[in-house]
């Protein structure tokens, strides 16, 4: 599915009515050029899933997990060339129990759950 935004509201807009109709164990992929706006996405679909905590960009540590109902883990592989199997092993936490964003998935290859 593409979807496309005119302004970083409209983009939580969008992104919490996708969030109400995801549940635990769903994989949304988040692409984009740098400033398009996938944070802010991801920032949507979190408050939409009662999040109250801050949503920032995980670009240097690689994931924030968040409590909400459920709980939303939120990963970006912008620093990554690739997941090995061994990065995928500190990565595999994050998809339990929770529904999962996943910034620059292109990074991760076939490594991903079926999304």
């Amino acid at each position: 599915m593409r979807l496309h935004s005119s302004s970083p509201e409209a983009t939580e807009a969008i992104a919490g009515r996708l969030a109400r109709e995801l549940r635990v164990g769903d994989v949304v992929t988040v692409s984009g050029e740098l400033g398009a706006g996938k944070t802010t996405f991801v920032r949507g679909a979190c408050r939409a899933l009662g999040v109250t905590a801050p949503v920032t960009s995980p670009t240097y540590t690689i994931g924030h997990r968040y409590e909400g109902d459920p709980d939303v883990s939120h990963l970006d592989l912008y620093r990554f060339a690739g997941v090995s199997h061994a990065e995928w092993a500190d990565l595999e936490p994050y998809f339990e129990a929770a529904i999962v964003f996943v910034e620059w998935p292109e990074a991760a290859g076939s490594g991903l759950p079926p999304v």
